[in-house]
C-alpha cells in the first residue's frame, strides 16, 4: 500500500502555495525600472501562480525551477491550458544549482521560496549569476514588530529560527553585493484569501487520517494559521526588489 503524501493530500491543485496576490505581484513587476528580460528564472516557482503571471506580462519565456515534480507537472498543465506552455520551461533542480544551470540572469524571482536554502545563502548563490545591474524580486518573511507575542515568538523558535527583521535583510542583501530599489509587505488578505481559506478546511478534514505524518502535517498547518491569528502584525511576506551591483 502506497504511503500518503501530506503535501499532495494538503495542496492538491491549489493555485497558492503559501501567502501570495497577483495584484501585488504585478504591482512590483511593473515598478522595475527595465520590462524586457531575456533571461528570466523563477526560482522555487511551486504550480507557478506568479510564473503564470511572469509568462503573461512579459511575454518572454520563464525558467521554471523546482524540486518537487509533481508541482512542475501541475504548472505544465495550467501552462497548457491558458495557451502558455511556449513561455513556460520547467526544470526539476534544487535553487542552489541555479547558477550552474542558467549563469546570465537578467530578471531572477522568487516568492515564498528563498528560505528553503537560507535567505542569506539564497542571495549570495544566485548573486553570482544575475548579470550586473540586473534584478532579483525576492519575498521573506520577516519579523515586522519588535513587540512579538510569546505564542508566536515560540511557534517560529522551531519553525523559523533564522527570521530577520527588514532592515536586517535589507542588510543581509547589500551584504550579498545587492542595492536596495524597493520593498513592499504583503496584506494580511494576501494570507487568508485561496490560501488559509482553503488550508485550514482541508487541514481540518486531515486531523484523524490514518497516517501519523499526514495527521502531524494537518495539525502543523493548523497551528500555523491560528499562529498567524494573533500575530497582531508582528510578522508578514515583505518582498525584497534587489538590483545587482555593478
Amino acid at each position: 500500500m502506497k504511503t500518503p503524501n501530506p503535501v499532495d493530500l494538503l495542496f492538491a491543485d491549489m493555485d497558492k502555495l503559501s501567502p501570495g496576490d497577483d495584484s501585488l505581484s504585478l504591482y512590483v513587476l511593473r515598478s522595475l525600472p527595465q520590462h524586457r528580460f531575456e533571461v528570466v528564472v523563477d526560482a522555487g516557482c511551486g504550480s507557478g501562480r506568479q510564473t503564470m503571471l511572469l509568462a503573461s506580462e512579459l511575454g518572454a519565456p520563464i525558467q521554471a525551477v523546482d524540486s518537487y515534480q509533481p508541482f512542475l507537472n501541475r504548472l505544465k498543465r495550467r501552462a497548457k491550458a491558458k495557451g502558455l506552455s511556449h513561455l513556460v520551461q520547467v526544470h526539476c533542480r534544487d535553487m542552489k544549482d541555479i547558477p550552474t544551470v542558467f549563469p546570465t540572469i537578467d530578471l531572477l524571482w522568487a516568492e515564498g521560496a528563498a528560505y528553503n536554502i537560507g535567505f542569506a545563502n539564497a542571495l549570495t548563490t544566485w548573486a553570482k549569476a544575475i548579470k550586473p545591474n540586473g534584478f532579483a524580486v525576492v519575498s521573506e518573511l520577516c519579523w515586522l514588530r519588535e513587540k512579538i507575542p510569546d505564542a508566536v515568538t515560540e511557534f517560529f523558535r522551531l519553525g523559523y529560527p533564522d527570521m530577520q527583521s527588514v532592515p536586517q535583510n535589507i542588510a543581509v542583501a547589500e551584504e550579498a553585493g545587492y542595492k536596495i530599489f524597493n520593498t513592499y509587505t504583503l496584506p494580511k488578505e494576501a494570507w487568508v484569501e485561496d490560501y488559509y481559506d482553503v488550508l485550514e478546511p482541508r487541514a481540518k478534514s486531515l486531523v484523524n487520517h490514518s497516517d501519523v505524518a499526514v495527521r502531524d502535517f494537518a495539525l502543523e498547518t493548523l497551528k500555523e494559521i491560528e499562529t498567524f491569528r494573533i500575530s497582531q502584525d508582528s510578522y508578514g511576506y515583505v518582498f525584497f526588489i534587489l538590483q545587482r551591483s555593478n
